[in-house]
């Protein structure tokens, strides 16, 4: 089944003619193409022959994106990206999502295209030579390392792992996990607590990025992290260890790295939320038809009620998702205060996710947990968002605060802005 895209007469021509890109590549060279793009992972059926016709087939599809200016949509061209805006952008992932490792094929994978945004806005001439060229071509890997075990994701300000200055150097000391891309990753970006001259860094300390070598001595990759009952990952626990590397390794001004990490993480949300709805898209397309060709009980999926209920319920989630998901995109664009909605979208969107993909898994019974379709993958993943980027909880409580604080100043909320 192709994906169905149609221009939208409501959003503008460039908008519609990058979404009408994005699908022609999708269904002609993914869709037909996904079991050997990405089956290969994990299976020893698969030979040395069959891994070098993958490989061979992704840089055939990825030198497609690239002659239709889709590529690194994320980037300014002068770093050889699409240079979308935001908005675009946001339209563009609700289709490359549609399709497995569509973000590989595009070149927008996190963390790598996370650290290339911070090099591009932080980084020095210098490190942009020395590691956002070389991460762009793809000729290195990154890591984003700031999750702790001994401190709340939640709050950032519990941050431990230290950085001391000593002469023209960084001291780094702490440990970290969740570290993505831990394995293959060439250098870090590390989130640490800067140590003020004058005594240690305390919790309200200044929080600054460091880029560190993997090959640094005192970096210590203790495991990746079993996820999912996967007996290992790329998600490392990391022990840094009296790591020395040059101040001029830190990224922009002592204490920006709080900054910088919310310059990540609030467009990483819309940009998740979007991922999301190009999955449930596809999650809604599998269980239609599933529902229009299984017969069970003399008659068709379609004619049973429970069914049918299955239906509406999924097209509301998926609507209501991409309708908030839009309207807060449209908000960053246009610079108007986000945060309730981005709080609110990130709630709501792989909650909706996750009810959407259990519908299809529940169709399409055993087979719908097995790996010959891809709707377990996605329930992991949308279990996966309700941690990642901010718990359900905290955004609740944001949400909540930033109403309040407009009913205590003499206003209320005006759900039409």
């Amino acid at each position: 089944m192709k994906m169905q895209v149609k221009p939208i007469p409501t959003i503008s021509d460039r908008i519609n003619e990058i979404r009408m890109l994005t699908a022609d590549i999708v269904n002609k060279e993914i869709l037909p193409n996904e079991r050997t793009l990405w089956a290969w992972r994990g299976d020893s059926r698969y030979t040395k022959a069959d891994i070098e016709e993958s490989k061979a087939l992704r840089k055939r599809i990825q030198d497609k994106v690239h002659e239709a200016g889709l590529w690194a949509p994320h980037l300014p061209q002068e770093y050889g990206g699409a240079g979308l805006d935001f908005l675009e952008h946001a339209y563009m992932n609700e289709v490359l999502a549609y399709v497995q490792g569509g973000a590989a094929l595009f070149g927008v994978v996190a963390p790598n295209s996370g650290n290339q945004t911070i090099l591009v806005k932080y980084g020095t001439e210098e490190q942009k030579k020395k590691w956002l060229i070389p991460l762009i071509e793809g000729k290195m890997q990154s890591g984003f390392s700031m999750t702790e075990p001994d401190s709340a994701g939640s709050d950032p300000r519990s941050i431990k792992t230290t950085a001391r200055r000593d002469g023209d150097e960084w001291v780094i000391n702490g440990h970290k996990w969740f570290t993505s891309n831990g394995k293959a990753a060439d250098f870090f970006i590390v989130m640490c607590r800067t140590e003020d001259p004058d005594g240690p860094a305390d919790r309200n300390g200044k929080m600054t990025q460091i880029i560190v070598p993997k090959e640094t001595p005192g970096v210590n990759v203790i495991r990746g992290i079993p996820i999912w009952s996967q007996r290992d990952s790329d998600h490392c626990e990391i022990i840094y260890d009296d790591v020395r590397v040059p101040v001029t390794n830190q990224l922009g001004q002592t204490g920006s790295g709080h900054a910088a990490a919310q310059d990540r993480l609030g467009a990483g949300r819309i940009f998740h939320c979007m991922n999301s709805i190009g999955q449930m898209w596809r999650a809604f397309d599998l269980m239609v038809e599933r529902i229009m060709t299984r017969e069970v009980h003399g008659g068709l999926l379609e004619t049973k009620q429970f069914m049918q209920g299955f239906i509406a319920d999924s097209y509301i989630d998926i609507q209501a998702a991409r309708l908030m998901t839009i309207h807060t995109a449209e908000k960053i664009e246009s610079g108007a205060d986000p945060r309730t909605d981005i709080s609110a979208i990130k709630v709501f969107v792989p909650s909706a996710y996750e009810r959407v993909v259990d519908r299809a898994i529940q169709v399409w019974g055993a087979a719908g947990v097995s790996g010959d379709l891809p709707l377990a993958g996605m329930y992991q993943g949308a279990r996966t968002l309700r941690i990642a980027d901010g718990p359900d909880e905290v955004h609740r409580i944001l949400i909540a605060k930033n109403i309040l604080k407009r009913y205590h100043d003499g206003m209320g909320w005006d759900f039409g802005n």
